[in-house]
């Protein structure tokens, strides 16, 4: 690296400085059991990534705040905690729950009163049969702090925060319902080789620990579908119509219970394609869970419509 280079500059400016600051602190012991990994910290003794040498140290402090974050990424508020995540404890902690005092009994669709509900409480599009589930679950409503961490975790692809997201999406899940399987929607191929992973894979894995049942690859994405942003419901039926098709091992869970795990519902459409192909593979039920959804009640109460970018299907 030339001594000239900025870069150059900028690291041994920020190693002086912290060799001067640690001159002065008491000396940080070394301990023989403690495991090196990636943190994120605005600690000055957390945020050493590495123990040895003080030279050592400094150097690799020096580094690590030029490359990784030390504020929340949320509320950009300091990070106290070594952690994997860039995430400070309140954020994490900030989703609520999504509460309705009504909704549909199949899909739980909140509504803002009772009118689309039928007799047994279910809406339009259950009466109808076109969610092609059997029931849904999902945490919370598609806003605010819930959906800068989906963005995050999705878009920013800090793979990390499956964990604490996985959490929320089990809180969200009856203990009562009983499966024998768990899916994920899948990602075009093309899609998941530009983000690196699939989002609904990683928490579909935890949600099957949890559980104590096997994660089973049953769907693929036929072909790439036009995102959903912008189009009506029926424009978002007849986009993934027949997009989704069952795997050859899908055959296995003919006559089975399979939770289906997404991360954003929107419509329902996307996750309807998939549950109507595991129907057609002999599945005898398909329960979906999410992390969040478009609560539409808060459309109506702006007076206008609010286009999310069809995450569902991205």
């Amino acid at each position: 690296m030339s001594t000239q280079s900025p870069l150059f500059r900028l690291c041994s400016s920020a190693s002086l400085r912290l060799r001067g600051e640690y001159s002065s602190s008491p000396k940080i012991g070394y301990n023989k059991s403690s495991k090196r990994g990636w943190v994120f910290s605005s600690s000055r003794r957390a945020a050493v990534a590495s123990v040895g040498p003080s030279v050592v140290r400094t150097a690799s402090h020096a580094l690590f705040s030029l490359f990784f974050p030390d504020d929340c990424r949320i509320c950009a508020q300091p990070l106290r905690e070594v952690t994997r995540i860039p995430v400070c404890r309140k954020c994490l902690r900030d989703p609520q729950p999504l509460s309705a005092e009504f909704f549909c009994v199949s899909c739980r669709t909140p509504f803002q009163n009772a009118f689309p509900l039928d007799a047994e409480g279910r809406c339009a599009l259950c009466r109808g049969g076109l969610r092609g589930f059997d029931a849904a679950y999902c945490f919370g409503s598609y806003e605010g702090t819930l959906r800068e961490l989906i963005h995050l975790y999705k878009y920013g692809r800090i793979q990390t925060l499956s964990q604490p997201l996985a959490d929320l999406l089990a809180s969200a899940l009856p203990l009562e319902e009983r499966f024998d399987a768990v899916t994920a929607v899948p990602l075009h191929w093309r899609k998941q080789w530009q983000r690196g992973f699939n989002q609904s894979e990683l928490l579909a894995r935890a949600i099957a620990r949890r559980r104590g049942i096997p994660v089973v690859r049953a769907l693929r994405r036929a072909r790439s579908t036009q995102t959903q942003a912008g189009l009506s419901n029926t424009a978002r039926r007849r986009n993934v119509a027949g997009a989704f098709q069952c795997r050859k091992g899908a055959r296995t869970l003919a006559g089975q219970r399979v939770l289906l795990i997404d991360d954003v519902m929107t419509t329902g459409s996307t996750a309807a394609s998939c549950a109507r192909a595991l129907k057609q593979a002999g599945v005898a039920k398909v329960v979906l869970l999410t992390l969040a959804r478009v609560d539409r009640r808060l459309d109506a109460g702006k007076g206008q419509t609010m286009v999310l970018g069809g995450e569902e299907v991205s």
